[in-house]
């Protein structure tokens, strides 16, 4: 399997929504990425339902929800609804966070895990077997456009072998700062899902940006 591209629709143009959608659609991008942010797990507010909604009635992709929100176990089953096959949270906001995987799952969408940049990668050890894939932040959650922290490779790299150390199917996500220019490196060092925002929607052509990433 290659790469899975992700763009996140963070970094499109809301006024022309609709459009941005169908340019995801008519490209190569595997997933649509949907960043939810309530203001209080992360310093800034994204979207809700309304746009959710929005989104899922014109896209022809699977959509992947990172929800970046305190206590996400009270809003599984409306994304579910709302049509998302992938649906990640985070690490530090689930007390009972096998528990919150376990209801994903029965629900019939696959669960992720995302850990900030300041989570050790050792911490999803016991959960490693149960979760479909690990987004791993390579910014601070809360904003589009910022710089890739470099340290993230070598956390990709110990989480490809922890996972393969317990022959462990679930894949890397990788969201934050991803670009042409680093997206073979974190490939190299295990990343199975690449997610991008402004490196596709900032540029003169988002559909080639898409398939740059794409065949690396």
């Amino acid at each position: 399997m290659g790469v899975l591209i992700a763009p996140s629709m963070l970094s499109a143009d809301f006024g022309n929504l609709s459009k941005e959608v169908e340019m995801v659609n008519n490209s190569e991008a595997d997933l649509i990425h949907l960043d939810i942010m309530d203001g209080l797990f992360v310093p800034n507010i994204s979207y809700g339902f309304p746009v959710v909604k929005s989104i899922a009635k014109n896209a022809k992709k699977p959509l992947d929800a990172h929800l970046m929100i305190i206590d996400p176990d009270r809003y599984v089953e409306r994304f579910r609804d709302l049509g998302v096959q992938y649906l990640s949270v985070h690490y530090e906001a689930c007390i009972h966070l096998h528990r919150s995987l376990q209801k994903i799952k029965d629900l019939g969408m696959k669960a992720g895990v995302a850990l900030n940049p300041h989570t050790p990668s050792h911490l999803i050890t016991e959960i490693a077997c149960e979760t479909d894939f690990i987004l791993i932040m390579s910014v601070n959650p809360g904003f589009g456009g910022q710089g890739f922290i470099e340290n993230s490779y070598d956390k990709v790299r110990r989480i490809k072998e922890l996972l393969s150390d317990r022959a462990s199917t679930c894949l890397i996500e990788v969201d934050g700062g991803v670009s042409k220019e680093n997206a073979a490196s974190l490939v190299e060092a295990g990343a199975d899902i690449l997610v991008a925002g402004n490196s596709i929607f900032g540029s003169e052509n988002p559909v080639k940006a898409i398939s740059d990433l794409k065949h690396i």
